[in-house]
């Protein structure tokens, strides 16, 4: 049995145990087909999805809006990674790349549906370069190829905008030509970096399963408040955005799945849904394994997998229809 039907089975008896209800329903919204019938969806990234609110809230919505269930999200981000391969000089250990644990993730979570947020790291935090730009497209295709030869579906997001304005504030943003750049020192001009590798990412709509642009959302979003309040900003950093920020993100992921407008979230569900979230993403980074220092470990899979599908039997009782 694999992991995926074990852990539906643990569920189903705890929910009925909990005297819940039935565990079918018919989906009302309309995304693809592909993702109406996804049991399991993987989301890969860097902090931004290791952060874990956009997909929390895209379980909460999913959940609100299909009788109080939903796929299994598996938050596979992991802090400092990019997709090239590459790290800035200053940065303290090299920045893990994703094409060493990809397969072994891929293998382990069985997804029907993967979706992948790069790029942020990936320019380094440099002036817009052709060579690195090259290492960001080859990691790409790299992994559009991986994901393919295991038959998962595949969205690939663009990487969200960098808002220079609190570093700015702060003194700490580098002109073009500094000597180097970091994450702590970045280029003053970065979103133009980022915007380039949207632009990218939105070109390969033809040879994927769906893109997503996250990149122009949050820049309407910050530019519409920031015509009535000049210093307003959703990060302290210009890279980590705050709960604000993450529904900016998946507010424009459920546009691409064709949803309606988001609707209130109960705060229980919230909570819920981030308690399961970060129970299940410590233990499968674990389970998978990784070679980025300081991350916090897991409990073995197993024993998340039986405390999760708790979880999930009580929002279903709370929650279901």
């Amino acid at each position: 049995m694999t992991t995926i039907r074990r852990l539906k089975t643990i569920l189903c008896t705890v929910a009925i145990g909990m005297g819940a209800c039935a565990l079918s329903s018919t989906l009302d919204a309309a995304p693809p087909e592909f993702l109406q019938s996804a049991e399991r969806i993987v989301f890969l990234g860097d902090s931004i999805t290791h952060a874990g609110h956009y997909i929390g809230q895209l379980e909460a919505q999913w959940r609100l809006q299909h009788a109080g269930l939903a796929p299994e999200m598996i938050n596979l981000g992991l802090p400092s990674e990019t997709c090239s391969g590459l790290s800035e000089p200053d940065h303290p250990f090299p920045r893990p790349d994703v094409h060493e644990r990809l397969r072994r993730a891929l293998d382990a979570t069985e997804p029907d549906v993967v979706v992948a947020c790069y790029g942020m790291n990936d320019g380094i935090y440099y002036p817009f370069d052709e060579q690195r730009f090259k290492a960001y497209r080859e990691g790409i295709m790299r992994l559009i190829v991986m994901v393919k030869s295991t038959g998962a579906k595949l969205i690939l997001m663009s990487p969200p905008a960098f808002d220079p304005l609190p570093l700015r504030k702060q003194n700490q943003l580098r002109p073009l030509g500094a000597e180097k750049y970091a994450w702590f020192a970045i280029y003053e001009g970065y979103d133009d970096v980022m915007s380039r590798y949207t632009d990218w990412i939105m070109d390969q709509r033809d040879r994927l399963d769906m893109v997503i642009d996250l990149h122009k959302p949050m820049n309407d979003f910050l530019a519409e408040k920031r015509s009535s309040e000049a210093d307003f900003t959703l990060s302290t950093d210009g890279v980590h955005v705050n709960t604000e920020g993450h529904k900016i993100l998946s507010n424009a992921i459920l546009n691409a799945w064709e949803w309606g407008p988001p609707l209130p979230v109960p705060p229980d569900m919230t909570e819920s849904i981030a308690q399961r979230q970060t129970l299940l993403r410590d233990a499968w980074l674990s389970h998978v394994g990784h070679k980025r220092p300081d991350v916090k470990a897991g409990l073995p899979l197993e024993q998340a997998q039986r405390q999760a599908a708790h979880i999930e039997a009580a929002m279903i009782s709370a929650f279901g229809s």
